[in-house]
């Protein structure tokens, strides 16, 4: 056997040795997931393949029983999911704590939110306000319980936009050219896309900072590879990434 042929047949085995890794996850953890992804591929030359949408979304498709080894939704969801045996016992491991803030577009001015009258005048004020379906996505639930609380459900209404995930909420905003929009969702869906500016957090009376989780499917194929990703996500290497896309940690 030539040097050439044996090259060509340890590629192919190589090849064929490569692993695919499926991930469901809440699009709080998107632009992490994506970071690491991209490394641990180019390391180990193994596939990561990942969807990202709201929580509720992406708890149904689980329960439904589509293929995936890596689950990623709030920490509450997470034990919901081992409890109902779809989410491997001991398997649970968590990012960090993520809050929910304010956004507009790149370039128009920033609104006041420091504080509850600030934000309830700029919300009155606004031709538009995007933000998650509170059916499905954590955001979405938080802000009307936000605008219930400053008394505004109503006057709101007919001004907001309801969206699958915050990415989409925060592409629209992006792309929208209405004047005086706002949109509020995770803030590790804002500092991920670029054409919004991330003007602050909502006020601590009207904040919810959520648990972000990640465990290994019961009926995962690659629970091996599964089990690396989610230590390297959750590595204490990885927590300045973590922190830059807008995760806080207790300690």
């Amino acid at each position: 056997m030539t040097a050439r042929a044996y090259a060509r047949i340890r590629a192919g085995k190589k090849g064929c040795d490569v692993s695919i890794i499926r991930i469901l996850s809440a699009g709080a953890a998107q632009a992490v997931v994506e970071a690491i992804a991209a490394t641990y591929t180019r390391k180990t030359g193994n596939e990561i393949k990942a969807e990202f949408s709201a929580v509720g979304a992406m708890k149904a498709r689980v329960v439904a029983g589509e293929p995936v080894d890596i689950v990623i939704l709030t920490g509450a969801l997470i034990d919901e999911l081992i409890v109902s045996g779809h989410v491997a016992p001991g398997s649970r491991a968590d990012l960090g704590k993520v809050g929910t803030g304010v956004a507009v577009r790149v370039g128009t001015p920033l609104p006041d939110v420091s504080s509850v009258e600030a934000l309830r005048g700029n919300l009155l004020g606004a031709t538009s306000m995007v933000c998650p379906d509170p059916a499905t996505a954590t955001a979405g639930k938080v802000v009307m319980r936000a605008l219930e609380r400053l008394g505004i459900i109503a006057q709101m209404q007919p001004r907001m936009r309801y969206f699958p995930n915050g990415y989409a909420a925060m592409k629209w905003l992006a792309e929208s050219p209405g004047p005086l929009e706002m949109g509020i969702t995770q803030v590790t869906e804002i500092l991920a896309n670029p054409g919004v500016t991330y003007v602050g957090a909502l006020p601590e009376e009207l904040q919810l900072r959520t648990i972000y989780s990640a465990g290994v499917a019961t009926r995962a194929t690659n629970a091996q590879g599964a089990k690396d990703f989610i230590g390297r996500l959750t590595s204490a290497a990885a927590r300045p990434l973590l922190a830059k896309a807008g995760y806080e940690f207790d300690s």
